[in-house]
């Protein structure tokens, strides 16, 4: 009777050994197989500067990651591209292996989180991309104005899509006013001297958007986290 037992338990501790090796290789697999795809949504955890660390604790949200950056991935001859709006270069189109580098862990892999619209939104990605292809080297916003020439990174990513001919209630994104203030309502410093010496007047409360309000819409899907391969 207690080899029967012993046996049973062996089997038992077998049989779960096996079912944990299965998920894990399954786990490793879909991270390797991974497939970036047109129109995907890459997230970025730029740095660790203090105007990166001002946009991420004004716009800070209940996910378990916080981005200061988004662009989207396009392929142009068989290579893969990130369109975005980043500082001193304006809108461009950034290899993916240079955008993945720009910033990674201490355990060299790269703070990029990527999502994928749902099918609804597939067809529009297309126009999205023309759109910002024929915005190349336009300046970067760093006022975060809306209603100027110049974009800043989500901004960008948001206007590919509401200038199409979307409903307005079924824009994948969101916009609200905007807040430089910390939870005492009071400007953040980082954000005083940011605006100072630029001889530009805080925003406050114009309509915006930023890469935490994108990354908390239902209408996408996280597929992919580059630091965990």
């Amino acid at each position: 009777m207690n080899n029967k037992i012993m046996i049973y338990k062996f089997l038992k501790q077998t049989c779960i050994l096996l079912i944990f090796s299965f998920v894990l290789f399954s786990c490793n697999s879909n991270q390797n197989d991974f497939k970036i795809k047109q129109g995907d949504l890459l997230f970025q955890n730029t740095g660790t500067d203090e105007i990166d660390n001002a946009i991420k604790n004004v716009t800070a949200t209940s996910l378990s990651k916080n981005y200061s950056h988004v662009g989207i991935a396009m392929q142009k001859d068989e290579k893969w591209f990130v369109l975005e709006a980043i500082p001193k270069e304006g809108i461009c189109q950034t290899p993916l292996k240079k955008f993945l580098n720009r910033n990674k862990n201490k355990f060299n892999k790269s703070q990029t989180t990527v999502a994928r619209l749902d099918k609804y939104y597939q067809p529009y990605i297309s126009k999205a991309i023309v759109y910002g292809i024929e915005r190349l080297n336009t300046p970067y916003d760093d006022i975060f104005l809306w209603d100027d020439d110049s974009y800043y990174c989500s901004e960008l990513v948001y206007k590919m899509f509401s200038t199409q001919n979307i409903p307005t209630d079924s824009i994948p994104f969101l916009t609200h006013p905007m807040t430089f203030n910390d939870s005492t309502g009071n400007p953040m410093p980082s954000w005083v001297t940011y605006y100072k010496t630029r001889n530009q007047p805080i925003p406050e409360g114009i309509e915006g958007t930023n890469p935490n309000l994108m990354a908390s819409s239902p209408h996408i899907k996280f597929v992919h986290d580059y630091e965990n391969e």
